[in-house]
């Protein structure tokens, strides 16, 4: 179709109780082959160091790279579905150079109108998403790591806010925080409990 600007476009943190949903879309040149695509696999299947780097070679070697990230209170007030969606849009609107086509991760964005296609595990399927997912995990890591000392006692850089046995006890014994998602079940019973 003559498509050149392919986005990837994946999230993070849509599952965690704490912080924020982040989204990026990666275009990267079609006529290119680096030695370092093959290690590039779905951001949870890579070890954070070589997440690090990858981090550094996508951003040298893209066309584009964009974040879209969403905070807890607007995930609280319409949901993280719609929240999701809302980080990816932004992500696709930062890009330097627009996308002609998308590639998204088990979604569509019928609010955009770039052509796309919806890939279900496309982390693992697709290349530019697989990119875009460990851009996005990279860069929640980092502000997870921050808020951890905004937050102290949450541990939040260990368990980046999923719901970990110890993320769990930390809300029953100090409630939850301002970056917690009260919207979400965990979280909202815990502030009956206290």
């Amino acid at each position: 179709m003559g498509y050149r600007h392919i986005a990837g476009v994946d999230e993070v943190g849509r599952g965690a109780l704490a912080g924020p949903v982040v989204a990026a879309a990666v275009i990267l040149p079609l006529d290119v082959d680096f030695p370092w695509f093959k290690l590039v696999r779905d951001s949870k299947e890579v070890p954070p160091a070589r997440r690090n780097e990858l981090y550094i070679l996508i951003h040298q070697a893209a066309i584009a790279a964009a974040v879209g990230i969403i905070e807890p209170q607007i995930i609280d007030s319409i949901g993280i579905f719609k929240a999701t969606r809302l980080a990816m849009c932004r992500a696709i609107e930062q890009l330097a150079c627009s996308p002609d086509f998308l590639l998204i991760d088990a979604l569509t964005l019928p609010q955009m109108r770039t052509m796309q296609k919806g890939i279900i595990r496309g982390d693992k399927l697709c290349l530019s998403i697989a990119c875009a997912s460990i851009v996005a995990k990279v860069t929640r890591d980092r502000i997870m790591a921050e808020l951890d000392s905004v937050h102290p006692g949450y541990s939040l850089a260990k368990h980046k806010g999923y719901a970990t046995r110890q993320h769990c006890a930390c809300l029953q014994q100090l409630g939850p925080s301002p970056i917690h998602r009260h919207s979400f079940a965990p979280v909202r019973e815990t502030r009956r409990i206290i």
